[in-house]
């Protein structure tokens, strides 16, 4: 035994810890963004698309021609969305759309009425239609081009407001197209009086291909009908004295006009693209195009630029031709398009904004709205043309005849050559 005391033992120590600050249970940042949540929340609410993710999207496949633009329209996607509606488009020129297969399609729309009623004549059941806008057919073309054409004589430049260089033309198309029969050159009629360029190249309007575009078929109708005497081909009077070339009166007035169309044209109505590029002089000094592709494009120009695209100007053809777009429904899915576009007031406003001329109260109310869009935007406004003969196309018959005399186009549902 050890004569050594122990030493003490120690009481254990009871340590305590500053109870940990409680985490919140929201991130910060979190937090900070309800706010924005709640007040994105309600505005989903009052608008009535709270429930849009959860709702049927109808995805509605059609064939259309050039105004496909229309159902490319960002902001026409948008408002179609809000009715729980997606377009597909099938781009495929007029004639093209009214000869070949509408299998698995919901609606068509091609540019002009021949192409609509050869459609509606394939249809077991009537179909809803709707004709939501209207839009000349006009020449696209150069300054330069415009004033030798007026130096010519064939063409007279529309007054522009405050004395500034006007953007429209009204072009004479029996003079024009006395030029283009005779084989005429630019440089011929003195373009280098009116440019520091030159240019030997013919007088011709570069169009689209006549057996599938609107466009095409809608200019030749236009040159059948001058070269008939201000008559549709097949509606003479039967003692009236003609030139007899085949026989047949119709072929007769195609045979003339055939020399006068550019038939080097793209398959569908694209001339608009080649125009407006930034080669579209090198490519063609006069397109075939709709009014509606010009007035847009100088409502942009003007947007991103301050001032309007005077270097590009429009010719109003006269006598001119007026194309009707008609959307045609092919089952329920077309039909609640095609319901949409008749009573739709977003969507012909857009139309407008798009450059159409859309029908409200006839014809003279849709000039008006759309006048009153390029003012408020700054764009010149095209003004009548005191002769206003309007052409009468030929009857379907007929002019299906002039188109596939002209165009030597392949038969229905097969592909010409590319």
């Amino acid at each position: 035994m050890s004569d050594h005391p122990r030493p003490p033992t120690e009481e254990p120590r009871l340590t305590t810890r500053r109870p940990a600050r409680s985490r919140p249970r929201h991130p910060l940042h979190v937090v900070a963004a309800m706010p924005l949540a709640l007040a994105g929340l309600l505005a989903l609410l009052v608008s009535g698309n709270a429930l849009r993710p959860f709702d049927r999207i109808a995805t509605v496949d059609g064939k259309m021609a050039s105004k496909s633009d229309y159902f490319k329209d960002p902001e026409v996607r948008r408002l179609l969305l809000k009715h729980g509606i997606r377009v597909d488009i099938h781009r495929l020129g007029s004639r093209g759309i009214a000869t070949q297969s509408l299998r698995d399609m919901d609606v068509v729309f091609p540019s002009g009425q021949p192409a609509a009623t050869l459609i509606k004549k394939r249809q077991q059941r009537t179909p809803k239609t709707a004709r939501p806008f209207v839009t000349p057919l006009v020449l696209g073309t150069f300054r330069d081009y415009a004033r030798t054409l007026v130096a010519a004589g064939v063409a007279r430049p529309q007054r522009a407001p405050g004395g500034a260089e006007t953007l429209y033309y009204d072009l004479d198309m029996r003079k024009f197209m006395q030029l283009i029969r005779d084989e005429k050159t630019w440089n011929g009629i003195d373009f280098t009086a009116h440019s520091r360029r030159s240019n030997a190249g013919r007088v011709l309007v570069r169009t689209s291909s006549v057996c599938e575009s609107n466009a095409a078929g809608t200019y030749l109708s236009i040159l059948a009908f001058v070269q008939n005497g201000n008559q549709a081909p097949g509606t003479e009077r039967r003692n009236r004295p003609v030139r007899r070339i085949t026989g047949d009166p119709v072929l007769d007035v195609a045979t003339e006009v055939k020399p006068l169309i550019n038939l080097q044209g793209m398959a569908a109505d694209e001339q608009a693209d080649s125009y407006f590029s930034d080669e579209g002089e090198a490519i063609a000094p006069v397109s075939l195009i709709y009014e509606h592709q010009f007035l847009k494009h100088q409502v942009d120009h003007q947007e991103k630029r301050g001032e309007q695209d005077s270097s590009r100007v429009l010719l109003y053809p006269s006598p001119h031709a007026l194309t009707e777009p008609e959307l045609i429904s092919l089952d329920d899915d077309g039909d609640r398009l095609t319901d949409l576009m008749e009573t739709d007031d977003d969507l012909r406003r857009r139309a407008i904004e798009l450059g159409f001329r859309v029908r409200f109260s006839g014809e003279d109310g849709t000039s008006e709205q759309l006048n009153a869009y390029l003012r408020e935007h700054e764009v010149q406004v095209p003004t009548p043309n005191p002769d206003q003969t309007k052409v009468d196309a030929p009857d379907l018959d007929a002019l299906e005849r002039i188109i596939n005399h002209v165009g030597s186009c392949p038969p229905p549902g097969q592909e010409g050559p590319r």
